[in-house]
């Protein structure tokens, strides 16, 4: 009995258009039963909650990344606030900061952040975040706010240390493929240190392709790669993993959990 959760992917990006239904068929074949499609601006977050509606066992989270917070529109807010409204909407995300590409100014992305973090705790809702080369800016945030939302540091990429300081803030850390790659040892060491009560595992795709795919296109059904690395990780079964994380990631966003028996393909 397996029960698959992809906490993070990108179903309605446009990597997909040539065979989106083709790849939400095959995540359901490999026993992903559940799935979040997440947001990056208004029209991804727009996007993303129809193919959630129109697609059972997938929902949908709505934001602005911070590589488009200087395009934001000013009432950006209230129109993530209207579709947050719709009953697929499961978080606000992803948000954050990302000093790597530097899109936008780190002035703007830093006000966008804290924008989307007071409206998660405005609705209740969870955030997903995206933090590259940022960790030190994004604790200190954290650290400053006299109230933070529930919510998941999405493809995690940092230290042991750093994994366990989110989760003393009440975090839940998603790893994605780069934890499957060979030359990863802090990155594993990482996963082997979360607590199990907040380990999470993602896709981010149609990015970051686990082993043995790497260099293809990623797709949701290759979250089974992901489980089975943390499995091995942390002396566990597949079936016990993935358990575990779904039963995480509906906690986190506030789904029903029942591990249904069902043929998985391998």
């Amino acid at each position: 009995m397996i029960e698959l959760f992809d906490t993070h992917c990108h179903l309605d990006d446009e990597k997909f258009d040539e065979d989106r239904e083709a790849a939400y068929e095959r995540l359901r074949a490999r026993g992903v039963t559940r799935a979040v499609c997440v947001g990056s601006d208004l029209r991804t977050s727009e996007s993303s909650l129809r193919f959630a509606q129109t697609h059972e066992g997938v929902w949908a989270a709505c934001g602005v990344h911070p590589h488009e917070a200087a395009a934001a529109p000013e009432d950006y807010l209230d129109k993530l606030r209207a579709i947050s409204r719709e009953e697929k909407i499961v978080a606000i995300g992803e948000i954050g900061l990302d000093y790597y590409y530097d899109l936008s100014p780190r002035d703007v992305q830093r006000r966008v952040l804290n924008e989307q973090l007071d409206l998660a705790c405005e609705l209740d809702l969870p955030a997903i975040f995206h933090i590259r080369d940022a960790h030190g800016d994004m604790l200190d945030i954290f650290r400053a706010r006299s109230v933070l939302p529930r919510g998941i540091i999405h493809c995690f990429s940092g230290s042991r240390e750093t994994a366990l300081e989110y989760v003393r803030m009440g975090f839940y850390i998603s790893f994605s493929g780069p934890v499957t790659f060979k030359k990863a040892p802090n990155l594993q060491a990482a996963a082997q240190a979360v607590p199990p009560e907040r380990l999470l595992i993602e896709t981010d795709s149609p990015y970051l392709a686990p082993e043995p795919v790497r260099g293809r296109r990623n797709e949701p059904a290759n979250v089974y790669y992901v489980c089975e690395k943390l499995a091995a990780l942390r002396g566990m079964t597949m079936e016990e993993t993935a358990a575990l994380t779904a039963e995480n990631g509906c906690r986190i966003y506030g789904l029903p959990f029942s591990c249904e028996k069902r043929e998985t393909i391998v």
